[in-house]
């Protein structure tokens, strides 16, 4: 598969994502922010004339498997590429993992996307822009709030903070992103991900 998204008559070819690199903590460098790391389904949503497509990391179409969240593609562009990933939202907002293959067979209605990057715009390739500019781009498209299309929030400044009260409302860990990276498909050192582990976090 081509990693840089090309039109075929109106269509958009699937771009292999960017994928993070496992590291024990978060880089405390200013040129990082972070992002609350979701325990979901990686998936490219694709805006073209052929409709609304859903795909997986592998580039596998699940546009039926999701189908209420591609109904619910309303969003004002006439073509965009969205990476993000696919969870089912707990009681108190937090994604579920265990719940997700069920409800994907079971109660589809529940899946929600979050995105995180925008690659293509209305004929404008964005890959090669620092993801601050993307994310502002994205945020643009995709207004933070509820709903089945949602926008993740980027934090900013001390990353043991962050990673602490990120572990402390029940998530996994924190992705960091080098806030001038461009996006390049395949493993990553401009994205690292950090778990959260029961061993203490030293400021050392």
């Amino acid at each position: 598969m081509s990693k840089r998204a090309k039109v075929d008559g109106g269509r958009l070819e699937f771009i292999p994502p960017q994928m993070p690199t496992l590291v024990e903590q978060p880089p405390e460098s200013e040129e990082w922010v972070h992002e609350a790391e979701l325990d979901g389904y990686r998936t490219q949503i694709i805006i073209d004339k052929g409709g609304v497509h859903l795909y997986s990391k592998s580039g596998r179409d699940w546009t039926t498997k999701y189908w209420p969240i591609a109904l619910a593609v309303e969003l004002s562009c006439r073509a965009a590429i969205l990476d993000g990933e696919v969870i089912v939202s707990g009681e108190r907002g937090t994604p579920g993992s265990p719940e997700l293959e069920a409800t994907i067979w079971n109660e589809p209605s529940r899946l929600v996307f979050v995105a995180f990057d925008i690659l293509h715009l209305d004929g404008r390739n964005l890959a090669p822009l620092p993801l601050l500019q993307r994310k502002q781009a994205l945020r643009q498209l995709v207004e933070p709030g509820v709903g089945k299309i949602q926008y993740s929030e980027h934090f900013e400044g001390d990353a043991l903070s962050v990673f602490r009260a990120i572990e402390k409302i029940g998530l996994n860990g924190v992705i960091s992103k080098r806030a001038d990276s461009r996006y390049r498909s395949g493993p990553s050192r401009t994205w690292l991900k950090a778990r959260y582990s029961r061993k203490p976090i030293s400021n050392c």
